[in-house]
């Protein structure tokens, strides 16, 4: 880290309105500029801000983004793919809501009898006594022992794509996802993550009045 040109010590203190700071070679964004961002999580890193059990945590694949941010929603220690990090509450609360209905989108790879699954995937399903909505499930690939789903929900239950797979009978061998409203992972690395733009911030169905690049 650098503050105005120069190395900083421990325990200096430097003011980001008037100061700057770079991080990285990065200069430090002002917390008061909404920023999102769309990471590609890896398996093995847990969806927190830290983890007392000293497991690798997603949020410190973006710390050199420049601003504090955190998680919108989550991905299991297991599960891959589109992960979104902001610094707007007002805009997080209201993609979390329920009643925005954000449709996510998973690729899952799988074992067992996907003809035998399928009527069961289609639903109804209830988790912990709950409905789900129903979810849109189509084959990807079939192979001798099982193959590839591609599963669409509006909710974002615990484990829910796993747990639904379970009901159904199949063993989950990979999952991740790959989209989030109109917004898709695409071809980001593993581990790496981008800035969203106003036309992703869009597809997620989010404007300008709840979340501004200001």
């Amino acid at each position: 880290m650098t503050v105005n040109g120069r190395p900083a010590g421990v325990g200096e203190k430097a003011d980001p309105d008037r100061d700057a700071i770079t991080v990285d070679g990065k200069p430090l964004q002002k917390q008061d500029r909404t920023i999102w961002l769309m990471l590609n999580k890896p398996r093995g890193y847990v969806t927190t801000l830290s983890d007392e059990r000293g497991r690798r945590t997603a949020a410190s694949l973006v710390a050199d983004c420049g601003v504090r941010v955190w998680p919108v929603g989550r991905l299991d220690l297991d599960s891959e793919g589109l992960l979104l990090f902001t610094n707007d509450g007002d805009a997080t609360n209201r993609l979390l809501h329920p009643s925005h209905q954000v449709e996510k989108e998973y690729h899952v790879t799988v074992s067992g009898d996907l003809d035998a699954a399928l009527p069961i995937l289609a639903g109804p399903l209830e988790l912990d006594g709950i409905p789900l909505a129903p979810a849109q499930v189509a084959v990807l690939r079939k192979t001798v022992s099982g193959g590839a789903l591609s599963v669409v929900i509006h909710e974002g239950r615990n484990r829910q794509v796993r747990r639904m797979c379970a009901m159904a009978g199949l063993t989950v061998k990979r999952l991740r996802r790959v989209r989030e409203g109109k917004l898709e992972l695409g071809d980001l690395p593993p581990g790496q993550w981008r800035t969203l733009t106003k036309s992703d911030l869009a597809a997620l169905g989010l404007t300008a009045d709840f979340a501004s690049h200001r």
